[in-house]
């Protein structure tokens, strides 16, 4: 049985189902231009054509999300946008969740805007949920928050990230003694409150962080993980580093997976292999 079903079944239902059947694993498309050349393919649409197609063939229907990145298809223009509309739709008929990785943010009916062209169910780019920044304010967000109602889809809002240039900002304390990473998490919370199975509004928290003991994770939403992998984190490390909302995570991998294309059945068991040994520390905490 297919994880999605009605679109209008909210995003944190349909995730939390997937996740129970296909395991907890994001597999990022990343056809960034020294990929595509390790794949033996020109950084050129028909390479960028090619290597989507075979990353959705070969596990779009294993895994519970597929998080394509935006910038590595708007870098081509609009063949390259066309390019992630196939993929977008083939992924989401083949069962997988869609991530979409833009981290947009402004303000106003430019955040409306940016929230149509991915969580609007008549959008070209139509996702499951979309990568939003929250740096303008976490109030910025309101109009892809109404939106993701609206449409049963969900975010990921940038909280705790893996990049040592986030401290800077999501580490720093407000007047009132609590970090904006932390002021963050509990919009989120609050967003979340009394949905069940979870939520449709997730934080993203790199798995890198090491103890995050110090800030309360229990949204009551997914958490995207980035790091496990290419960026050293593990499978293993994912217990220690959420604690008691580890369930809720849903661990990104991309080069962890991509380096093994362009053959199918090596992504396809790199991925199985990383959702297992992933569903096991899950299981173990």
């Amino acid at each position: 049985m297919s994880p999605r079903t009605s679109p209008t079944e909210p995003f944190g239902a349909r995730l939390r189902r997937a996740m129970d059947e296909r395991g907890p694993l994001c597999v990022g498309i990343d056809p960034h231009a020294s990929l595509l050349a390790d794949w033996g393919l020109n950084d050129d649409v028909a390479g960028l054509e090619r290597f989507s197609r075979t990353v959705v063939e070969a596990v779009a229907g294993r895994v519970a999300v597929l998080k394509p990145q935006c910038a590595f298809f708007e870098r081509f223009g609009s063949r390259g946008l066309a390019v992630l509309e196939t993929s977008v739709r083939e992924a989401r008929a083949a069962g997988a969740l869609v991530v979409m990785d833009a981290k947009r943010g402004d303000i106003g009916s430019t955040m409306a805007a940016y929230a149509e062209a991915f969580l609007h169910q008549d959008a070209p780019l139509f996702s499951d949920a979309l990568t939003v920044s929250p740096y303008l304010g976490y109030g910025s967000l309101g109009p892809a928050v109404a939106l993701a109602r609206q449409n049963g889809t969900g975010l990921f809002v940038l909280a705790l990230t893996s990049n040592p240039e986030g401290r800077e900002v999501q580490h720093a304390v407000r007047a009132d003694g609590r970090s904006v990473g932390a002021t963050v998490l509990a919009h989120l919370a609050a967003e979340n409150a009394g949905e069940e199975p979870l939520g449709s509004f997730g934080a993203v928290v790199g798995a890198t962080l090491g103890d995050l003991s110090a800030y309360d994770l229990d949204v009551n939403g997914p958490l995207l993980a980035p790091g496990i992998g290419a960026q050293g984190a593990t499978p293993a490390d994912l217990p220690r580093v959420f604690g008691a909302a580890v369930r809720n995570v849903v661990p990104n991998v991309s080069r962890g997976v991509l380096r093994h294309g362009p053959d199918v059945s090596a992504l396809r068991g790199a991925a199985e292999r990383f959702a297992e040994e992933i569903r096991a520390a899950v299981a173990g905490a």
